[in-house]
């Protein structure tokens, strides 16, 4: 035991200068940012780093005290996460985030999203003409919670009201039940897109026969222009982001059904990495209609004036998506 000690001490002695070296590079790093470093420790830290590991081969070969093995495989391991390690920060993640790898991820599932906006399309068509022959479904497509009376029972009267702000509780009511209602349709349009894309349709589909049933109830009174400028303010930036929650289940549900050359794990893998970034930024687009709709309600009551900020956050989205991110995102997949 004696021996051992003096084993570890001698070998401490002869290597402690370059460990604690190293150390004070890391804290001094960690503490501040590797920019706090001169050029002449930026060079000597990958030459700390191997002589640290050199020294953690050593002793776990000739079995040292437990105590110096555990400090060293601490200190390499710090050294290794600077050394090899990304070193961006949280904001420059997040610029490069919005500014490169989302749109260009958003730009290459165009058929994706050209697709889950079809399904869109004919749900709100069968939507509107179901509830048009038989008012009956409207109940079938909008459960009474969501519809927090605005059905076909409700007077036009108060159907007006809830556009135009009268009923501020029972419409806050209601907007807040609608955003939570079409997160949960686009989180979950992503999350089942694996069993082959079938769950991903079904709900974006249904989404939109939500939506052709509650515009046929309000053009039914009469209400159609006010309503879809009340809609819009909001839903350009909601309902994109359910279609592009429902483009990246596609996405996952189509690698999974036709894998192609590669196993259908990898296919999946790979598909759900894209899907993943995608659904980063629907996040995102999600609180951007919730901050759109909180405001928007209250402040914009004009329907000419809610049909321009529609106007001009469709235009935004596209322009972002895009133009010319489309073309980059094309030539890059080639």
């Amino acid at each position: 035991m004696a021996e051992l000690q003096l084993k570890s001490w001698r070998f401490r002695v002869e290597r402690e200068d370059d460990w604690r070296r190293l150390e004070a590079l890391l804290r001094k790093a960690e503490s501040k940012s590797a920019s706090a470093l001169t050029d002449e420790e930026i060079l000597a830290m990958p030459v700390l780093y191997r002589s640290a590991l050199s020294s953690l081969s050593v002793a776990r070969a000739t079995s040292l005290d437990r105590g110096l093995v555990e400090y060293l495989e601490n200190l390499s391991t710090r050294a290794y996460f600077f050394v090899y390690g990304a070193r961006s920060t949280l904001g420059s993640r997040l610029q490069s985030f919005f500014a490169r790898d989302w749109p260009r991820t958003i730009a290459g599932l165009w058929r994706e999203t050209l697709a889950s906006f079809a399904l869109l399309a004919i749900g709100v068509i069968a939507g509107y003409v179901l509830t048009g022959q038989d008012p009956d479904w409207f109940y079938s497509f909008i459960p009474a919670g969501m519809a927090g009376g605005r059905d076909p029972t409700a007077s036009t009267e108060s159907l007006r009201a809830t556009l135009y702000g009268a009923d501020h509780d029972g419409l806050s009511v209601f907007a807040t039940f609608l955003f939570t209602h079409n997160a949960q349709v686009a989180l979950l349009a992503f999350a089942l897109g694996f069993a082959f894309c079938l769950p991903s349709a079904l709900l974006v589909a249904y989404q939109g026969a939500t939506l052709g049933a509650f515009v046929w109830l309000f053009v039914n009174r009469g209400l159609g222009f006010e309503a879809i400028g009340w809609l819009a303010i909001h839903g350009v930036t909601e309902l994109f982001a359910i279609v592009l929650a429902g483009a990246a289940g596609i996405r996952i549900g189509w690698a999974t059904a036709f894998p192609g050359e590669r196993p259908r794990l990898e296919a999946a893998a790979a598909a759900g990495k894209t899907a993943g970034v995608a659904m980063g930024g629907v996040v995102a687009m999600l609180f951007v209609a919730g901050m759109l709709e909180g405001f928007g309600r209250q402040l914009i009551t004009l329907d000419l004036a809610r049909y321009g900020v529609a106007a001009a956050t469709a235009v935004m989205w596209g322009l972002y998506f895009y133009w010319p991110r489309r073309r980059e995102a094309l030539d890059g997949a080639r």
